[in-house]
């Protein structure tokens, strides 16, 4: 693969990108290009387009080159970069951490329609700020549930978990750089061990759901570089939805909300979970693709 180009000006560096990451059949291949330009040169999209005929220094030229190599060896742009938008927001994802997808915004929205729709069946107005909630993201990784949710529901009380040490350090450097450091608490902790009088209004979720019979069908992008820990869940990706949904019912106030993302495939496991004498007014909602991506659910009173 060539690494040095004579012409340096921003067109002939993003074509010959392009074409080197086509050539090694890396998925999205032009975005890519683009935000490995633009992150070499520290601008945004609309400057890189209004200005093909820039020429960037020979070093610039190198850095890029070198991480166009990188990716067209299946590292994810987006470790390249350091960063990934979610929900409006710019996080630091690192190797540690589970790198955020557009599907998991639509967990952010059932849990936010969750909690309005809970109130309105009470008889009550909707607390569209938080006030009087708390609620926890189980598994945190970067912190962008947690941090999304902290951004909608100002008064809200939020915790956040992770059973890794160093995706709570991502988590907690991205709640410091966009103003939440002093909203949300993180825990080190495997599902809900860190607590024991806590109860919560909200557990929202997006657990390891993928098996670990279907590890070789994955993009090398996701096999080779996104953590084990957050990618899978036993040999066929549903297991730990048991668990989970158990002690959430113990750590959820009676009327409290489980709000879980969905695994391709993981509905017909999960679904039953929610067993009627313990949970009401079950949810299961589409994401874009039409694929079933969020469940909520309502934890009924325990009976006396």
């Amino acid at each position: 693969m060539t690494s040095v180009a004579t012409d340096r000006s921003v067109r002939s560096l993003l074509k010959q990108g392009i074409g080197q990451l086509r050539e090694a059949n890396a998925p999205s291949f032009t975005l890519a290009a683009e935000l490995l330009l633009l992150h070499v040169a520290n601008r945004d999209r609309t400057w890189l387009y209004a200005h093909p005929e820039e020429i960037f220094s020979a070093e610039t030229t190198a850095q890029y080159f070198a991480l166009i190599r990188r990716r067209a060896h299946g590292e994810p742009t987006q470790h390249l970069t350091g960063k990934q938008e979610f929900w409006g927001l710019e996080f630091e994802v690192t190797p540690d951490v589970l790198i955020p997808r557009p599907e998991t915004e639509h967990l952010i929205e059932v849990a936010l329609d969750s909690l309005a729709l809970r109130e309105l069946r009470a008889g009550r107005p909707p607390r569209l700020t938080g006030n009087g909630i708390t609620l926890v993201d189980v598994g945190t990784g970067s912190g962008c549930i947690a941090i999304a949710l902290a951004k909608e529901l100002p008064d809200a009380t939020i915790y956040a978990t992770d059973i890794s040490p160093a995706a709570l350090n991502v988590a907690r450097r991205n709640a410091a750089r966009l103003g939440f450091a002093d909203r949300i608490r993180f825990l080190e902790s495997n599902l809900f061990e860190a607590f024991t009088p806590v109860r919560f209004d909200l557990i929202v979720s997006n657990p390891p759901y993928i098996g670990r019979r279907d590890a070789e069908s994955l993009p090398r992008e996701v096999r080779d570089h996104e953590p084990p820990a957050a990618l899978f869940a036993g040999k066929e990706g549903y297991e730990l939805y048991g668990e989970l949904v158990t002690q959430s019912h113990e750590f959820l106030k009676p009327g409290g909300l489980l709000v879980l993302e969905l695994g391709y495939n993981c509905l017909s496991a999960v679904q039953p979970l929610l067993d009627p004498s313990h949970w009401t007014n079950v949810a299961v909602t589409n994401d874009l693709a039409s694929i079933p991506r969020g469940l909520a659910a309502q934890r009924l009173p325990s009976p006396n």
